[in-house]
């Protein structure tokens, strides 16, 4: 098993709903219809989630703005607003169970908002490189159908849209890859510094998830 973990979605929605989403506290599991069901279908089939961990209460704003600071250790994000929609490519270094669990009902809630009636899928995998699998694999952790009509676990999803709707942001996962391990290989004492000032680049964050950090 890879240790890289990438929850990844793409939410069609106004620009006012995803400010609206980033200020708005984050429920607990009920957001969900069948938590339990998590890993059902896929390579950790049998496998039972642990929703403690999830975090209820902050605010995506106020969560996802410590992501991008000085001191994040495993974590590559991007999350930003493109093109009519919410985009989140959220890698995770190792296993992070509690961020894992807190994005992924934070991003049910924000198909709420969702401005089509179709309903949106965020993806759970593991892949040392963070890129996605393809749409018939059978190694994906987890699939969550998210909308206006509610959030559950899917297996039986059909991901070639979903996969297709996400390429830009794998791509801009990519480039930040690169420009982190450009610093790395060329910056001293000052790396960390370099590190958060990438991270932050409006490229990968929208400027309103920092606004209050």
């Amino acid at each position: 098993m890879s240790d890289t973990f990438v929850v990844a979605t793409r939410i069609p929605m106004g620009r006012e709903a995803f400010e609206q989403w980033l200020e708005t506290p984050a429920p607990g599991t009920e957001v969900i219809e069948n938590p339990g069901a998590m890993y059902d279908g896929w390579f950790w089939d049998g496998k039972a989630p642990d929703w403690r961990l999830a975090e209820e209460g902050p605010t995506p704003r106020e969560y996802f703005a410590d992501c991008f600071g000085e001191d994040t250790g495993g974590l590559t994000y991007v999350l930003r607003y493109r093109e009519g929609a919410l985009e989140a490519y959220l890698m995770h270094f190792g296993f992070c169970e509690s961020n894992i669990y807190t994005a992924l009902v934070m991003l049910a809630a924000a198909g709420r908002s969702s401005s089509v009636a179709a309903p949106s899928v965020v993806l759970f995998w593991a892949e040392t490189s963070g890129s996605m699998f393809a749409a018939d694999s059978d190694a994906w952790l987890a699939t969550l159908s998210v909308g206006v009509d509610g959030a559950r676990f899917a297996a039986d999803l059909d991901l070639a849209a979903p996969i297709a709707e996400l390429r830009t942001a794998e791509s801009s996962y990519f480039e930040l890859l690169v420009r982190l391990a450009e610093v790395e290989e060329s910056v001293g004492a000052e790396g960390k510094s370099s590190f958060a000032a990438i991270a932050r680049d409006p490229r990968y964050v929208d400027a309103a998830v920092l606004a209050d950090s």
